[in-house]
C-alpha cells in the first residue's frame, strides 16, 4: 500500500478526510504558522465554520491533542471541540475560538490586568481539583528526567553555536548535575495537570461562556502530570513579551490568596528553579528552530530568555546552576546567535 502520508499525497489525504466530514466543498483559508510543524486552515461553509489542524506524521500527533481537549472539557475548561478526528493521517476538524486570542486583544490595547487575572483563574480552577481529577489516566510525568532532557537543549544547540564547538561531556555532565541538585524543590510541590506553554498566545476569549469557560485554551497536546508552579511560572515569564513586574507580582498574590495553606517560599522557589529551567530550554529550541527548521525569527526574543534566565538564577536554590553558568557561559557570550542563511 502506497504511503499517503507522504508530502506529495498530502492534500489528497486532506480532502478525502473533508469529503467524508462533508467539508470538502468548504472554502479554505490558511492561518498563521507557529514553531511546530502543525498547520491550521479554516474552513468556512455557509454560516458554518470548523479549523483543520494538519499534524503530519510522523512529527505530529494529533491524538495528544484529541485527548486532552476533550479531558479539558470535563473539567469545566473551553478546549476546542473534536468535530472528526483521523489520528492515523494526523488530521482534526476542530471547533473554530475566532481569532480573540490575549496576544491580539493586548495588541489592540485590551486590558491587561483583566486578561490574567481570566489567565490565573483557569489555574486555580484546575488546582484546586484533586490530582486523580485534573490528570487523564496514563499521562506521563513532568520528572527529573523530562525536566533535564529539556534544559540540555541549551548546551547541545545554544552552546556549540555561540562558543564556536560541541559542548564537552563533561562540562555537560556538570550542567546536569546542577540542574539536578536545583530540582529538589521541584519534586516537592504539588502534582497537577501542567499544560506547559500557557501563555497569552494560546489562551483566548470566548463571548458568552460564564466563568473559566469564558478562555479558551490551545496548544496542550503536550501536557503532563507535574509541578503546580509550572503553568503560572509559564505565563508570569513569557518568552515573546515583557510583562511589567507590578502586574507579575498582583497575578503571583492573586493566585497564592486562593490557596490559603499554600507554602509560600517553597512555591516561590519551585517557580524559580522552572523559571530558570523552562528559559534555558527556550534558548536552546529558538536556536534549534534557526538552525534545524530554517526558522530564524524566533532569535530575537533571545535577549530577553537571557535576562528572565538570569534574574531566575538570583534564587538562592539555584546556585549550583547559576556557578556553572558563570563558570561556562560568561556574561559576554550569552547573545542572540547567528544563524546562516536559509536555503532557497
Amino acid at each position: 500500500m502506497p504511503d499517503t502520508t507522504r508530502p506529495t499525497d498530502r492534500e489528497a489525504v486532506i480532502r478525502a478526510f473533508l469529503a467524508a466530514h462533508g467539508w470538502d466543498r468548504a472554502k479554505r483559508a490558511p492561518l498563521a504558522g507557529d514553531a511546530s510543524f502543525r498547520r491550521y486552515e479554516r474552513l468556512r461553509r455557509g454560516d458554518e465554520g470548523v479549523l483543520l489542524m494538519d499534524a503530519p506524521p510522523p512529527k505530529e500527533d494529533v491524538r495528544p491533542f484529541a485527548r486532552l481537549a476533550r479531558h479539558l472539557g470535563t473539567l469545566g475548561l473551553s478546549a476546542p471541540a473534536i468535530l472528526a478526528e483521523d489520528g492515523a493521517a494526523g488530521l482534526l476538524l476542530i471547533e473554530d475560538f475566532g481569532d480573540a486570542t490575549f496576544t491580539r486583544i493586548l495588541a489592540e490595547g485590551g486590558d491587561e490586568q483583566t486578561l490574567y487575572e481570566m489567565a490565573v483563574d483557569i489555574l486555580v480552577h484546575l488546582h484546586r481539583l484533586a490530582p486523580e481529577a485534573a490528570v487523564p489516566a496514563g499521562l506521563k510525568p513532568y520528572d527529573d528526567e523530562t525536566l533535564l532532557a529539556e534544559a540540555f537543549l541549551l548546551t547541545d544547540w545554544y552552546m556549540p553555536r555561540v562558543m564556536g564547538r560541541q559542548t564537552p561531556a563533561a562540562v555537560r555532565h556538570a550542567y546536569g548535575q546542577a540542574w539536578l541538585e536545583a530540582f529538589a524543590v521541584v519534586r516537592a510541590q504539588p502534582r497537577t495537570l501542567v499544560l506547559r506553554d500557557y501563555h497569552v498566545d494560546n489562551l483566548m476569549v470566548l463571548e458568552g461562556r460564564p466563568g473559566v469557560a469564558a478562555c479558551g485554551l490551545l496548544d496542550f497536546q503536550d501536557a503532563l502530570a507535574g509541578p503546580a508552579a509550572y503553568d503560572l511560572m509559564s505565563l508570569l515569564e513569557d518568552a515573546r513579551r515583557d510583562i511589567d513586574p507590578a502586574l507579575a507580582d498582583a497575578m503571583r498574590r492573586r493566585y497564592a490568596a486562593a490557596f490559603p495553606d499554600l507554602d509560600r517560599p517553597a512555591c516561590d522557589a519551585a517557580f524559580a528553579v522552572l523559571a530558570a529551567q523552562r528559559h534555558a530550554k527556550v534558548i536552546g529550541i529558538f536556536t534549534r528552530l534557526c538552525l534545524r527548521d530554517g526558522k530564524p525569527r524566533y532569535l530575537g526574543h533571545i535577549p530577553r530568555l537571557w535576562r528572565l534566565l538570569e534574574r531566575a538564577l538570583d534564587h538562592p536554590n539555584l546556585a549550583p546552576v547559576a556557578d556553572w553558568f558563570a563558570r561556562n557561559i560568561p556574561s559576554e557570550r550569552r547573545e542572540k546567535p547567528s544563524c546562516p542563511p536559509v536555503a532557497a
